[in-house]
């Protein structure tokens, strides 16, 4: 089991669960993805689980609770007028999935609140006694965005998986080619590695490139062949 988190939202979260899922499904895995709260999508067949099922292949998916307007669970019930999402219910629901692995995809950031008391996506990790995969950005601000999220985990007692930079531009700048380095001092100095890194726009490949893709940027750990943060730096990257 895996939960796929983040240091704050639109950094990449559903395209690096769906990466992970697709190399786990295509190693003969028997992967199920589960998305406790989907918020900002109208009731039907859109979200971030049709992405996952798009590119990964993936078709066991589970959606426990979902809210229209794009705020925080907790907010997003409110303004729904509707019962928020009871987390400890939802570990139940998820110790119950029969599957080699459990991609579990929360909302937002690590602590962003699912309910009136506070709890967050790293209770949910601690019920179920997970790991973590933080997904981070590569650009200015991501140290301490990606520091915080880390010693957020320490704090708890939870294990961070690994780092994973979300979204990989193909003609990188100064600061992500410095943050790079840093990145992986930080994930060193938690007890994890900076495990990959997928390209800028991984969600509009199809189904056989997102699976290149996703082998070439994540580590061993989690299904591909990176293995060093090293052939980022050498100029445009080919996917």
């Amino acid at each position: 089991m895996l939960i796929v988190s983040g240091t704050g939202t639109e950094v990449g979260k559903t395209v690096v669960t769906a990466a992970v899922a697709a190399l786990a499904a295509d190693s003969g895995l028997r992967v199920a993805v589960v998305k406790p709260v989907q918020t900002g999508e109208p009731p039907g067949l859109t979200g971030d689980l049709a992405t996952i099922r798009g590119l990964s292949g993936v078709t066991v998916t589970y959606e426990l609770a979902r809210f229209p307007d794009p705020l925080s669970p907790e907010a997003a019930a409110r303004a729904a007028g509707l019962p928020p999402l009871d987390l400890a219910a939802a570990a139940v629901v998820v110790k119950q999935i029969d599957a080699d692995l459990i991609l579990v995809e929360g909302a937002g950031g690590l602590l962003v609140r699912y309910d009136a008391a506070g709890t967050t996506i790293a209770d949910l990790a601690a019920m179920l006694s997970a790991p973590v995969l933080v997904v981070t950005t590569p650009g200015l601000g991501t140290l301490n965005y990606t520091a915080l999220t880390l010693e957020a985990l320490a704090r708890r007692a939870l294990v961070p998986a690994s780092v994973v930079i979300g979204a990989w531009p193909a003609e990188p700048g100064l600061a992500e080619r410095s943050n790079l380095t840093d990145l992986a001092v930080l994930a060193a100095q938690a007890g994890g590695t900076l495990a990959g890194a997928l390209p800028a726009g991984a969600a509009r490949l199809n189904r056989e490139d997102f699976l290149a893709a996703a082998r070439a940027g994540l580590s061993p750990a989690l299904g591909g062949s990176f293995r060093s943060p090293g052939h980022l730096l050498a100029g445009p990257t080919d996917w």
